[in-house]
């Protein structure tokens, strides 16, 4: 791995299979293998390479295959061909609050999920008053999870995962939940992750901020990578091509 790169992707591929079986007898035939399966391609031999710092956009339409990306980076999928490498401490900013407990508090969920980011217990202890400020939950810290709203939720995720001493931040429109005030909280903390130097990887469908936000801009179209280059130019071609 070139040691100036966080993230590369050598000809990746991911496929899944079509839908769900409905009947007992079709399942047992697929067990059995009397019949191949159907796939279908989430991405399909895309190439790619993220140096240190990079602030990178990757936009196209959905069901394109950028979320695939986010979570191949991130290691909760791995590539059906192709490989990825990836070096330094990643914070995955999408599906926030997917690993949460409902029945445990706010305070028992930040111990969790920081052990999963691989933070100490001593380091969670020295970094927890900043992560319950930051989301703004000191009132509610010792409550069950399972009465947080949808916004409580998304700022406890981003909290605990900003607050972990990330070399690469993963962002998947997790902005689009909570009100305005916590937004702009968020892209003032991502902005200075990079001046910072982090790497962070943005998806958004909003062109506006991903040509304000980004550095550089990857278009992903229909599982293949279409463009990959200057955020204006790319984001022109996006729009010509999808208009």
């Amino acid at each position: 791995m070139d040691p100036n790169n966080t993230i590369e992707f050598y000809n990746v591929s991911k496929s899944f299979k079509k839908g769900q079986k409905l009947l007992l007898k079709e399942a047992l035939l697929d067990i059995l293998n009397f019949r191949s399966q159907d796939h279908f391609n989430a991405l399909d031999g895309v190439s790619f390479s993220i140096r240190r710092g990079e602030t990178v956009g990757i936009i196209g339409k959905n069901g394109s295959g950028k979320s695939t990306i986010l979570k191949l980076i991130a290691g909760v999928m791995v590539p059906s061909k192709g490989e990825v490498r990836v070096k330094g401490k990643i914070a995955p900013l999408i599906e926030l609050g997917a690993g949460f407990h409902p029945e445990l508090s706010g305070r028992d969920n930040i111990y969790i999920n920081g052990a999963i980011l691989g933070l100490s217990r001593k380091t969670i202890d020295a970094r927890f008053d900043d992560i319950v400020s930051f989301a703004e939950l000191s009132e509610f810290i010792d409550t069950p999870l399972k009465h947080y709203s949808s916004g409580m939720y998304v700022r406890l995720g981003f909290s605990i995962a900003v607050n972990s001493g990330p070399d690469i931040l993963l962002v998947d429109e997790i902005l689009a939940v909570g009100d305005e005030r916590f937004r702009r909280k968020c892209m003032k903390k991502m902005e200075e992750f990079k001046k910072e130097k982090k790497t962070i990887i943005f998806v958004s469908h909003s062109m506006d901020a991903v040509k304000e936000f980004c550095t550089r801009v990857i278009y992903i179209k229909s599982t293949k990578k279409e463009a990959d280059g200057d955020p204006r130019q790319v984001i022109k071609t996006y729009i010509q091509n999808e208009a």
